[in-house]
């Protein structure tokens, strides 16, 4: 028997407007995974992450997180996000340690007020993404890739057994491309199920279990490299790569 599915996507449509955005988009993702997400810019992938967090309500089809809604999922802790550094105001006074203890305000009630657990949190997710060393630096005052690597942290220290990547390698030096992608490995072996957006697809079969590709619609799901066929990547890109050498 297939087990319940971690994300549940079914035939999903969203408009900004006039503006078609997703498409009848259906797929389903089992905890222990990481799925690539590919498509072009303006291809949807940042809406899907949205619609499944439930910040972006869909205008038909639904979103289940482990059989329940988005809100409930966020509510509980279970979905982690990593946005794109574009949404994020990198001159905002926080901290290192200060973003990656958002991650736990689910846990501390009305205060806010971190108690040992959560301050024990915060330093084991900063230790595994290498930026203890940075934890009271001003967020703002990091290279790309060691933002990237806070965020990370922040689902981390949260306790997330799904987490979503918006380009998290965009940017990143080559070190903290590293660091995540073991780490993403590491969290999927433990049960976590990943979904992460990435151009790269050269890296896409180390890093993921399966693949999809977006264009505003599911175009193909599956192994990386059935995936990465050339004849899907013309139709996702409006390339001719099957000429390419």
């Amino acid at each position: 028997m297939t087990p319940q599915p971690a994300v549940e996507v079914q035939n999903v449509t969203v408009h900004y407007g006039d503006v078609l955005a997703l498409d009848r988009v259906s797929l389903a993702l089992q905890a222990g995974r990481v799925c690539g997400l590919v498509g072009m810019n303006g291809s949807g992938k940042s809406t899907l992450f949205k619609s499944i967090m439930g910040t972006v309500k869909p205008d038909s089809g639904t979103v289940r997180i482990n059989g329940t809604a988005p809100a409930i999922a966020r509510k509980t802790g279970v979905l982690g996000y990593v946005p794109q550094s574009e949404e994020v105001d990198w001159a905002f006074p926080l901290s290192v340690r200060d973003v990656v203890m958002t991650g736990r305000y689910g846990r501390m009630g009305l205060t806010r007020r971190p108690r040992r657990a959560d301050r024990e949190a915060v330093d084991h997710a900063l230790e595994r993404v290498e930026l203890t060393d940075l934890a009271d630096r001003q967020i703002g005052q990091l290279s790309g890739g060691q933002k990237k690597r806070t965020f990370v942290a922040r689902g981390i220290a949260q306790g997330a057994t799904i987490l979503l990547l918006d380009e998290p390698f965009a940017g990143v030096d080559k070190r903290s491309e590293a660091t995540i992608t073991t780490l993403l490995r590491e969290l999927a072996g433990a049960g976590a199920a990943i979904l992460v957006s990435t151009h790269d697809l050269h890296a896409l079969p180390a890093l993921a279990d399966e693949a999809i590709l977006l264009m505003r619609t599911v175009l193909a799901h599956g192994d990386p490299a059935t995936v990465l066929q050339p004849a899907n990547l013309a139709s996702a890109f409006g390339l001719d790569v099957m000429t390419r050498t």
